[in-house]
């Protein structure tokens, strides 16, 4: 047994910790939690936790069920939302089949898998997450609009503000698991939130977000309120994104950094947003997975909606942003689609995995859009080159099957099962009729 897992081993007596639970992430991005007493985690650290795949979204199929959860010593946190007595911990697994290879089917291991394939080349991937999200009063009732905590908006300042609470109390709860915050401030929408982790890597980040997500809902509830990520819950409010900035390193250097070179961009981060662009719209559907995302990325407030790249344009699909003079290890690349409610290990395995493809075969980079791209029409977007990303979730799924990276990236399973579901979620919605279609029509009709 190692240094790790002796030191869990001794911080459940020394905390006095009664449950651990182990976390894992199902291929939608949903939360999986199985309770164990600290006795049994000697054996779960030597052979996993035992349970059936089939029950899971996407894990396995009936006749092949039995896998493995194997807790990960470095993730080991006391959970601050139980209380005062005796604790509880919890721990991120990575999932293994029966005969301890690992499972294709865990998102998890999707991300470790693409940022091993960096590494052989290498490099290592670092990701910095802006996630919003809105906080709304009381319970929801169905079909009903919900109502915001507040009516402030982006960085508002505001005396008594339940948005403010919200923050501090979370921003706390975040930094006692270990959880860095970069920043916060209320968003352009009435009651929607904005909270910024500290950029580490791609794997780091994508288990903070799962815990992020948790923290969150917990402590809307025992404020009495509660928070969504839903891309786009209201028609006329800002959705809520998670732009990403990231960046390679090279050892201790940044490989997107060239001193002298145009936004002090190197080749090897010229390539990367070349990759990132020519695969855009093969990776939305995992990187907004949801019928709602495509509401998000219509046009018009920070969502955007035309493949493209600038430098300090907002209105483009991947930013570069202002630089700081003898800072070059904060050069970056800043990914705008993203949406709050991915899966973020499928998303930033997407990212990467295309970001590689323009490295590995030196893709070109486009010319920049320098202006507001929502402004231009169709015909001087078309003479630009500029095209729209997927404008629906059919659209993205009829381009993802045709992809040649993303089978490559997330494994034959994972793909096969994400697009059968997501062609499911299309259908379920295409059928329904809306308030709109009634509100419309049946007055007139």
């Amino acid at each position: 047994m190692g240094k790790q897992e002796d030191f869990v081993l001794r911080a459940l007596e020394e905390r006095d910790v009664r449950f651990v639970r182990l976390w894992f992430t199902d291929v939608l991005g949903f939360l999986k939690s199985v309770s164990v007493a600290p006795a049994e985690l000697e054996g779960a650290f030597a052979e996993g936790i035992g349970f059936d795949g089939s029950a899971i979204e996407g894990f396995a199929r009936v006749h092949e069920a039995d896998m493995l959860a194997q807790p990960d010593p470095s993730t080991f946190q006391i959970l601050p939302w139980r209380g005062e007595g005796p604790a509880t911990a919890r721990m991120f697994c990575d999932i293994a089949m029966p005969d301890g290879s690992p499972s294709y089917a865990d998102p998890r291991h999707v991300l470790k898998r693409t940022l091993g394939a960096a590494a052989e080349k290498g490099f290592t991937f670092y990701t910095h997450p802006e996630i919003e999200f809105y906080l709304f009063k009381g319970d929801l009732a169905p079909g009903a609009e919900p109502v915001p905590v507040d009516r402030s908006g982006y960085f508002d300042h505001t005396a008594q503000s339940r948005g403010t609470d919200f923050r501090r109390e979370a921003i706390s709860m975040l930094e006692a698991m270990g959880i860095s915050v970069e920043f916060s401030h209320h968003e352009g929408g009435p009651g929607q939130q904005e909270i910024d982790l500290r950029y580490a890597d791609a794997l780091t980040t994508a288990d903070n977000i799962m815990t992020f997500r948790t923290v969150i809902r917990e402590v809307a509830l025992g404020q009495d309120i509660w928070a969504s990520f839903m891309p786009k819950p209201f028609t006329t409010h800002p959705g809520s994104g998670m732009h990403t900035h990231v960046s390679l390193f090279d050892g201790d250097s940044n490989a997107f950094f060239e001193a002298g070179a145009e936004y002090q961009l190197s080749k090897t981060g010229r390539s990367f947003i070349a990759g990132v662009l020519r695969h855009a719209s093969e990776i939305t559907c995992v990187t907004n997975q949801w019928v709602n995302s495509y509401k998000r990325l219509l046009g018009g407030g920070e969502a955007p909606s035309y493949i493209c790249w600038g430098h300090n344009n907002r209105s483009a699909m991947v930013r570069i942003p202002m630089y700081k003079p003898n800072k070059g290890q904060s050069t970056r690349v800043e990914l705008r689609s993203i949406d709050a409610a991915c899966n973020p290990y499928l998303a930033y395995a997407v990212v990467l995995g295309a970001g590689m493809k323009g490295i590995e075969e030196d893709y070109e980079l486009p010319a920049e859009a320098e202006d507001d791209v929502w402004s231009l029409t169709e015909r001087e977007r078309k003479a630009l080159g500029i095209d729209p990303l997927p404008r629906t979730l059919y659209e993205a799924i009829t381009v993802a099957e045709e992809s040649e990276l993303l089978p490559e990236v997330l494994g034959e399973h994972v793909y096969d099962f994400f697009l059968r579901n997501k062609r499911a979620e299309w259908e379920g919605y295409r059928g329904q009729v809306s308030a709109w279609e009634r509100d419309q029509m049946l007055p007139v009709i």
